[in-house]
């Protein structure tokens, strides 16, 4: 990071990242990493502890776990449903194992792709509210018999309406146990585009990756427990910048040939050089957000993963 200039991310992960090494300790802040080397995933925990820690990190106290697997964006439906398992056994966790009604909520909007995650996550999911209200839980066939209903509350430019109102009405009339929402993120590094899940206890800011702030969704708002699912399908234009710019001077910096071709960036000192990336950075690039190429099939697949990974963890799925 240069100085104080400020990349939006909604990855917890990438919020310890800006700390510097992982060896560097924050109080408050506990992070485990796993790697498993044989299905290519690499799970980090990082549990924010206290108030203290919650301000350091800028992030909310809770659990947050994130499932890191670079083939993720990739067509290969086995190691996709190994994601799906490994995300359904995190899942289990957090909502626990009795039988329960849970209300899964997709955020975003359809139309557009790097946003239409969770609209494309509750289509594929096993809905059975209505089936057990209707003929009993015998009904499932022994499968466990979880009451899920599901919600697609749009985007305010489509509704009028502050998604927060529309779940909040919906969890007073259905009452729901637990509420499962699904969004699409914003990530501070593109090697994270569409290859990491993110999953936490704390509930959900819609919009807020891309800073367009809205009522939060969390326990506090709905009475009711709120674990979240997210993948990030953009990343801030002005990160590419920095990180371009950052490299160059790292170089300019390592090499005294290098330094001379630089012609005059190569007479500035490091402060110099952050003081002009930060001024060539705002305000042009603050507003622009980048996604993959492929993002149609990149969501289209990863929805799905996600989708059988619910339906794995609520006993719809073996």
């Amino acid at each position: 990071m240069l100085g104080n200039f400020h990349v939006r991310t909604d990855l917890a992960l990438e919020a310890r990242e800006n700390f510097g090494e992982a060896d560097v300790k924050i109080r408050g802040v506990r992070v485990e990493t796993r790697e498993d080397e044989e299905k290519e995933i690499r799970t980090t925990l990082v549990k924010i502890e206290t108030e203290n820690g919650a301000r350091t990190m800028g992030k909310p106290t809770g659990t947050y776990i994130t499932l890191e697997a670079p083939n993720l964006s990739c067509q290969d439906e086995d190691y996709h449903r190994e994601i799906s398992e490994e995300l359904a056994h995190h899942l289990r966790k957090m909502i626990g194992e009795r039988e329960q009604s849970v209300l899964v909520v997709g955020l975003g909007n359809r139309d557009v792709t790097p946003d239409a995650l969770g609209p494309r996550v509750v289509s594929n999911i096993r809905i059975t509210r209505h089936m057990i209200r209707e003929y009993g839980r015998a009904a499932l066939e022994g499968k466990k018999a979880n009451e899920i209903s599901s919600l697609v509350p749009g985007v305010m430019a489509q509704t009028g309406m502050e998604t927060l109102e529309i779940i909040k009405g919906v969890v007073e009339e259905s009452r729901p146990d637990v509420v499962l929402v699904i969004d699409a993120l914003a990530a501070r590094n593109t090697r994270r585009l569409s290859r990491t899940i993110q999953i936490s206890d704390t509930g959900i800011h819609p919009g807020s990756g891309v800073g367009n702030h809205r009522n939060g969704i969390t326990r506090e708002t709905l009475g009711v427990p709120v674990i979240s699912i997210g993948v990030p399908t953009v990343v801030d234009a002005a990160t590419i910048v920095n990180d371009t710019m950052e490299e160059m001077v790292e170089t300019l910096d390592a090499s005294e040939k290098i330094r001379q071709l630089g012609g005059a960036l190569g007479t500035f000192n490091r402060v110099e050089k952050q003081q002009m990336i930060r001024e060539l950075l705002s305000p042009h690039l603050n507003t622009m957000y980048m996604t993959p190429k492929d993002i149609d099939e990149t969501v289209k697949r990863v929805s799905f993963t996600i989708s059988e990974g619910i339906n794995i963890a609520l006993g719809q799925l073996e």
